[in-house]
């Protein structure tokens, strides 16, 4: 390659729980620059997970952090031409991609559930993926079914 790769951004913890990955997930929520709204939806979520699982031990945090690694997947299939043919090669996720993935598909399933805020509609997902249930799971889920229905392409990888 040509260029050079470019650096890494810091990201900052956020106010309330001293989390990177909180503000991570908060600028992937985060529409038109408008970060205080989003973190004020994010914590309003969390605090009704916890109204929502109030015989649960861990703390609203540990809850999400819990229902993110439920919605993580660990392979995913890439499209690859091979003589004419194109084969959908399963592939192993980089961390990094990993967390933005699972980040990415529980926002996306909370924006096309029903209900009143997004405040209620992330909560309602956040629950359901703790549940191991919901959009952002399923999709997990699929993709994992797909990686395993083409693992005898696993030898065209990269």
């Amino acid at each position: 390659m040509r260029k050079a790769k470019p650096k890494k951004r810091v990201v900052l913890p956020d106010p309330v729980f001293g989390d990177e990955r909180v503000t991570k997930f908060v600028n992937h929520l985060m529409y038109d620059g408008k970060k205080n709204t989003a973190f004020s939806i994010f914590y309003g979520a969390l605090e009704t997970v916890k109204a929502k699982l109030p015989n649960e031990e861990l703390t609203a945090l540990e809850i999400w952090k819990k229902a993110l690694e439920n919605v993580t997947p660990q392979v995913e299939v890439k499209s690859r031409r091979v003589g004419g043919a194109t084969f959908q090669v399963p592939t192993e996720i980089r961390a990094d991609r990993k967390e933005s993935i699972s980040m990415k598909n529980l926002i996306g399933y909370a924006r096309k559930r029903g209900g009143k805020t997004m405040a209620d509609k992330l909560a309602a997902e956040i629950v359901d993926a703790y549940n191991n249930q919901g959009g952002a799971f399923k999709r997990k889920e699929d993709m994992h079914k797909m990686a395993e229905a083409n693992r005898a392409f696993a030898h065209f990888r990269f």
